[in-house]
């Protein structure tokens, strides 16, 4: 297992991004993503959203900002480790990461002990206090998962099957379904679980197909969320089926392969971002995302982490902007400042929604604008009607 392991940006490559000696001024940022490990399908590209936001907007106030990259191997431990090594050693400004929800939360007990801002690439929620120290960028899962529920009853659904990680993730999913399900008269049936690193699920998609639901949820992610799919589609269920935003990868797409056709999903925007209305002001702010991660990589997002990244890096510039007028980077002072003006973010429009943080239900930021559903063909993305 790689363990504290520092990944710096490739000097070639014209960030702006000063070295370790840098000014004692400069901001200072760090980022703790899921470079190997199961949860490294998302990991990566969060790094790919970081990179893009730095080469759109990697000065600040005239500020230069420095990254101190770390991987935490999908471990939460490690990741916990990292955020303390990041706050004692580094003294960053800002912590942002990482690749699953476990890892975030561990990161996020970190940072309100170490007193550091601390922006969530992921789902986690720690009420009150225990928050007190963070936000997240992806939609909530309630949000998601009602307007899944909602297209459900449109389609005549009256029973559904759950599947989903044996994580905080998992629950998270299944308690939300559980009750926008229960609002519009639909019977769960079925909640079963499996491990991220499972090789098979055939025993819960068995339990699940005896059932006979007439759809079927998961609350899983990245490459070993296609497992319920493709068990199921071995078993011959033919029954609708329905995701969240997590499952938007190539790598699920790769894996899951015609077990995955037709899919439903709710997920951000930014996913379609061409084939939304001209009129939506997401539309423009995700377009030019997708422009500077092409310029950038040399071909076009294929998922949905790389744009929540980069709304983190959007939330850190615009809130950094106004903390610089009241403290200097460094301090105990700025990131208290630099915290409240991130939780102070009013109408900022990303690629995934318009965050509001202090209006919104912390720690997220925004409402039904970030959510659209989206159904898979010959392995595209393509905006439900």
């Amino acid at each position: 297992m790689k363990v504290l392991n520092r990944f710096r940006v490739a000097a070639g490559i014209a960030f702006g991004v000063l070295a370790a000696s840098a000014f004692a001024n400069d901001l200072k940022v760090g980022v703790i993503t899921s470079l190997s490990g199961p949860v490294s399908s998302a990991g990566i590209p969060y790094q790919k959203g970081i990179e893009t936001g730095v080469t759109y907007k990697g000065e600040i106030s005239g500020r230069k900002v420095q990254l101190v990259w770390l991987d935490d191997a999908s471990n939460p431990s490690t990741a916990a480790r990292n955020a303390r090594k990041l706050i004692d050693e580094d003294k960053v400004d800002v912590l942002m990461g990482t690749g699953g929800s476990p890892g975030a939360l561990a990161i996020a007990a970190v940072a309100r002990e170490g007193q550091t801002p601390f922006v969530s690439f992921t789902n986690a929620n720690l009420p009150g206090d225990e928050g007190a120290w963070m936000v997240t960028i992806p939609q909530p899962a309630p949000l998601m998962t009602s307007a899944l529920v909602e297209r459900m009853q449109k389609s005549g659904v009256k029973t559904v099957g759950y599947i989903g990680f044996s994580d905080a993730w998992g629950d998270l999913v299944y308690s939300s379904l559980q009750k926008s399900a229960d609002a519009a008269g639909i019977k769960v049936v079925a909640n079963e679980r499996y491990a991220r690193t499972d090789a098979s699920v055939t025993g819960q998609a068995l339990k699940i197909v005896a059932l006979r639901p007439d759809a079927v949820i998961t609350g899983t992610a990245g490459t070993p969320g296609a497992l319920p799919y493709l068990a199921l589609a071995e078993r011959g269920y033919k029954g609708q089926i329905y995701g969240t935003t997590a499952l938007v990868s190539p790598d699920f797409i790769r894996v899951g392969g015609n077990a995955v056709e037709g899919l439903l999903l709710s997920t951000g925007p930014a996913v379609v971002a061409e084939q939304l209305p001209a009129d939506n002001p997401i539309r423009k702010v995700a377009l030019d995302f997708r422009a500077a991660y092409q310029k950038l990589n040399g071909a076009l997002p294929t998922d949905t982490f790389s744009g929540y990244a980069f709304d983190a890096w959007l939330i850190f510039a615009d809130a950094a902007q106004r903390a610089l007028t009241k403290a200097e980077p460094g301090t105990p002072q700025f990131r208290t400042v630099l915290r409240d003006a991130i939780i102070d973010t009013k109408d900022l429009v990303g690629t995934h929604g318009v965050y509001n943080f202090r209006s919104g239900t912390r720690p997220y930021g925004v409402d039904e604008r970030a959510r659209v559903i989206v159904q898979l063909e010959k392995g595209q993305w393509k905006l439900a009607p």
